[in-house]
């Protein structure tokens, strides 16, 4: 089986000039490790929040990588700079609404700011593209709720086949 290959990419002017170091792009990598249990391999880049960059970057990833699956964390709230909601809609073939959607629904369970979040999904071309938030505690949460239908969407798209740890991450996918 060929291996799957996943993009994470962390949009955040400061990381990128290496004023601080990002936890939250490692904190999906860490996540992916734990819970993945197909062989896949990481393409990883920290960008700074411009939206003609995120874009050449997501782009990158799907058409030359042959990315299956993009998580991004940063760029998705109210501030004039978070426009990666915007740079992923303009790549996207399809949006996916409902990732947002429950996103925001398991988030503002925990924090009423979560309301603020531009979290949203895409598919461009075989690839699904996920926006996350910034926080390590709010990815996990996040990517727990989200998870499951993962693997089903990557395969509906032409994607590569990717399966999970049943005791981390229930995959679900139709009887047939």
């Amino acid at each position: 089986m060929e291996k799957a290959k996943f993009g994470v990419v962390t949009i955040s002017d400061r990381a990128s000039k290496g004023e601080y170091e990002d936890i939250s792009g490692k904190y999906i990598i860490e996540y992916l490790e734990d819970v993945v249990s197909t062989p896949f391999e990481i393409v990883y880049k920290v960008i700074p929040d411009e939206q003609d960059l995120i874009e050449k970057t997501l782009i990158y990833l799907v058409d030359v990588e042959k990315c299956s699956l993009i998580l991004t964390t940063g760029g998705t709230g109210p501030a004039p700079r978070d426009v990666t909601p915007e740079a992923t809609e303009n790549v996207c073939d399809k949006m996916m609404p409902g990732f947002g959607e429950l996103m925001r629904q398991v988030s503002l369970k925990q924090v009423p700011t979560a309301i603020l979040s531009r979290q949203t999904a895409g598919i461009r071309k075989h690839c699904l593209i996920v926006n996350l938030p910034g926080k390590p505690q709010s990815i996990k949460l996040t990517l727990d709720a989200i998870f499951p239908a993962v693997p089903y969407c990557i395969e509906l798209a032409g994607g590569a086949y990717i399966d999970t740890y049943p005791d981390k991450v229930k995959t679900f996918r139709p009887k047939k």
